[in-house]
């Protein structure tokens, strides 16, 4: 793709480089260094489009000018803020107020802190295409479980990453990365200011990412080795589809205009190839079909109430808990 760079504001850039340092500025160079970030950002959405089907190209592009457009924005940003009030080794402390150096500095903080999220963009560049794995795939567990080893090797790889750097100041030699990988993270350590090969909003990401794996795997674990029971209403009859992992309601009659909207907003979905309304099976939607009066069992029973008692049990946990 050609990238359309953002307008950077060289004027404020030069107004706060003279504001807090002795040297020249040297023109261009705002925008130069602006220009090689998201050159790195490209290259990475290139690697990712490699990687994953064509469909998902139009989200990589998106992501990759959102981030040249969020970046100039940010940049221009700091330029201002660090041009408001001259740093104490230039203007040697005469005439700065100290509440407007404090304001100052909590404007840049804040500012630092949107660049790190900006930062953030180029990890949805790097998984865009290679999450997502439905919870009614036949080998869904083996999958959730595969994707949950990869991330936690990826953790161990930064962790262990930084942890070299930090030590030798370089990443020759480290042998958690292959050559390659140490090219790219020293030149993007360069390119995007980086004092460390991983930066903690990568590690995070990850971080936050096997929490979720495990949580899944958990659950649909639970859910095998438990199992949810089925039950007959008045006009039809919901099922407790284990192997698709989902809770299907099965209706004699096309349901009313009234209650397809209750059940859309009970969370269920039209499957027309099946010929049911379903979502996902697990505890929260035995609590939403409770809410469905035409779909109470006829024996007069609540749906958690016809559930194996561990379930029963886990359900009321979650009921005091809100």
């Amino acid at each position: 793709m050609k990238q359309k760079y953002y307008f950077i504001d060289e004027e404020a850039a030069k107004r706060a480089k003279e504001a807090n340092s002795h040297r020249s500025y040297r023109e261009g160079s705002a925008t130069e260094s602006y220009r090689k970030s998201v050159d790195w950002a490209v290259q990475i959405g290139e690697t990712q489009k490699r990687e994953v089907d064509s469909c998902f190209y139009d989200r990589i592009d998106h992501l990759v000018d959102l981030y040249a457009r969020k970046l100039a924005e940010n940049l221009n940003e700091g330029y201002r803020i660090s041009a408001r009030v001259p740093s104490l080794l230039v203007a040697g402390g005469a005439g700065i107020q100290a509440g407007k150096k404090e304001k100052q500095m909590e404007a840049s903080r804040k500012n630092n802190q949107k660049w790190q999220e900006i930062q953030g963009i180029l990890e949805k560049i790097r998984s865009t295409g290679m999450g997502g794995i439905s919870a009614d795939r036949e080998n869904a567990m083996e999958l959730l479980e595969e994707k949950l080893r990869g991330r936690e090797v990826r953790q161990e790889k930064m962790r262990t990453a930084n942890a070299y750097y930090r030590k030798h100041q370089t990443l020759e030699g480290c042998e958690a990365l292959k050559p390659v990988e140490i090219q790219s993270r020293m030149k993007f350590m360069e390119n995007m200011r980086q004092p460390k090969p991983y930066p903690a909003y990568a590690m995070n990401n990850n971080s936050a990412e096997i929490r979720r794996l495990k949580s899944r795997i958990a659950e649909l674990k639970r859910n095998r080795e438990i199992g949810f029971h089925g039950w007959e209403f008045a006009n039809g009859k919901a099922v407790a589809n284990q192997e698709y992992n989902r809770l299907q309601l099965f209706f004699d009659e096309k349901p009313s205009l009234e209650q397809r909207g209750f059940l859309r907003r009970a969370g269920f979905h039209w499957a027309a190839s099946a010929g049911v309304w379903q979502r996902q099976l697990n505890w929260n939607a035995i609590r939403a079909v409770e809410r469905l009066e035409f779909v109470k069992p006829l024996d007069g029973r609540s749906p958690s109430e016809i559930q194996p008692k561990a379930e029963k049990k886990h359900l009321e946990k979650k009921g005091n808990a809100r």
